[in-house]
């Protein structure tokens, strides 16, 4: 009896025995596998149910604290509102406290300030007495005050037109009328080159906020006084007559500071004049009249007027002169700087493109020289 068989699969010849044996280990390993997973199945269903009573155990111990964290928030909540209810009317009691004490103050303030009013009302008389002849003693320091400021400042303009008198008329006498014997402040006695007087100018130096009319009319009663040829008033507050800077008000000439020194020239070539004249026609009227005639005559103030304007003019002219001529060789100078760098540059492209070939320039090569020489 033929007791093999060949394998299906391998194509080999097995014993039965063997095949049977091998049958029976597949057998038995198939039962205790599908044992296994049973017992792997129940342990895992067993796990399953463990885990979830566990995360059940811990749902519910997460709700009760859940629960009694809300608890204890709410009590918290409750006792801040105590807390901020207790201190809310502390603060309000606080308050009406404050209100009632600073009410209190207020009365007794008020009882205090009339007592002391009561009491304080005489002196606050008194007082108001001193403070009333203080501020009376203070305004008649102050007046005098000023009226010394304005009396020194007079007094320096006219040693200032003194000096410039000295200064610039040598040969004439200046002389400082004193106080109390005229109304006016020089006495210029103009003298010709022979040294023989021709004339007299009176002047008076004002240096004051506020232009008078009645310096005029007592300057004009000094010149008669002292017996002068022309009065002249110096000041910085003009007339309407003299707002170009000079001008004749009723027979006096007043002029600004400025102005003093033209008019003094003008005034004394005017005496000149007459004197020569008065040699040449002794006949005729006497020196104060026709000099008195001709300075207050309107061609005289034309001619002094005219004179000034173009004093004027020329200054102004020579400003502007001077101004346009350095704007002129600044504009000049700049110009040339410029010719002569754009030239030298261009040559020294060129040189360097045409090298030896190109023929030098002495000039440029000075220039550079120089530049060189300037700039070491």
């Amino acid at each position: 009896m033929n007791t093999q068989f060949v394998c299906p699969h391998c194509k080999k010849p097995i014993e039965l025995s063997d095949a049977l044996t091998e049958q029976l280990k597949d057998q038995v390993k198939g039962t205790l596998e599908r044992e296994y997973k049973e017992e792997l199945e129940k342990e895992k269903v067993l796990s399953d149910k463990k885990f979830l009573d566990e995360i059940h155990v811990l749902k519910e111990e997460q709700i009760k604290k859940q629960r009694e964290l809300e608890q204890a928030q709410q009590i918290e909540l409750e006792m801040r509102k105590e807390k901020n209810k207790l201190s809310e009317e502390r603060r309000t009691f606080e308050l009406e406290k404050q209100r009632q004490l600073d009410k209190e103050r207020e009365i007794i303030r008020q009882k205090t300030l009339e007592e002391a009013a009561e009491k304080s009302h005489l002196k606050e008389k008194e007082k108001d007495m001193v403070i009333d002849q203080l501020k009376k003693a203070l305004d008649d320091a102050q007046r005098k005050a000023s009226q010394g400021s304005q009396q020194l400042q007079g007094e320096v303009q006219e040693l200032d037109l003194e000096a410039l008198f000295f200064q610039t008329f040598p040969q004439d006498a200046i002389e400082p009328v004193g106080k109390g014997v005229l109304g006016a402040d020089i006495r210029q006695v103009v003298k010709s080159p022979m040294g023989i007087v021709c004339g007299t100018i009176l002047w008076e130096s004002k240096r004051t906020k506020q232009w008078s009319d009645g310096w005029v009319t007592k300057l004009k009663n000094d010149m008669v006084s002292d017996k002068a040829n022309i009065p002249a008033l110096i000041s910085e507050i003009l007339p309407e007559e003299a707002k170009s800077g000079i001008g004749l008000v009723d027979g006096v000439w007043v002029a600004s500071p400025k102005l003093a020194i033209p008019l003094a020239t003008l005034l004394r070539k005017s005496l000149l004049d007459v004197a020569k004249q008065k040699k040449i026609k002794e006949n005729q009227q006497t020196k104060a009249e026709d000099l008195y005639t001709f300075v207050t005559s309107h061609d005289f103030q034309h001619q002094v007027e005219a004179m000034i304007e173009i004093y004027r003019e020329m200054q102004s002219q020579i400003q502007k002169e001077r101004s346009a001529f350095e704007r002129s060789w600044k504009l000049r100078e700049q110009q040339v700087t410029r010719l002569l760098s754009g030239v030298a540059g261009m040559y020294g492209s060129m040189q360097g493109i045409a090298g030896q070939a190109l023929p030098s320039i002495k000039q440029l090569e000075f220039s550079g020289a120089e530049g060189e020489e300037e700039m070491s």
